[in-house]
């Protein structure tokens, strides 16, 4: 059965940002289709799984371990599973980023002050 899902129905509240649990629809994926302003972005985190994300629009610096890099549209970027991350739009319009998790449920660990 063919199914469309509105946008208003998944978006955070306060927010621009929609957010698709996968498992409510059942899908295997789940994804944040992110609108940031610059300096905006996710503290560091972590997941049991894979996440994968895809530049829509703007510049985004994504930190992956100890590592960071820069993806601007149509780039793509992957971090594995269990390795802390995060990222902030370092461009000077909005920031439009698909942000890709490998599972129906979205499992997230914020990383502690104490452990930065």
């Amino acid at each position: 059965m063919a199914a469309v899902v509105p946008a208003d129905t998944l978006r955070i509240p306060g927010s621009r940002t929609l957010r698709f649990e996968g498992q409510d629809h059942g899908s295997g994926v789940s994804f944040f289709l992110v609108s940031n302003d610059p300096g905006q972005g996710p503290d560091l985190h972590r997941h049991p799984y894979s996440e994968t994300w895809s530049v829509l629009e703007g510049e985004a610096t994504i930190r992956i371990g100890t590592e960071s890099v820069v993806a601007r549209a149509g780039d793509t970027a992957v971090v594995g599973p269990d390795v802390w991350h995060g990222f902030t739009n370092t461009g000077t319009g909005v920031l439009r980023m698909m942000c890709i998790h490998a599972s129906g449920t979205m499992i997230q660990e914020n990383k502690s002050e104490e452990h930065r």
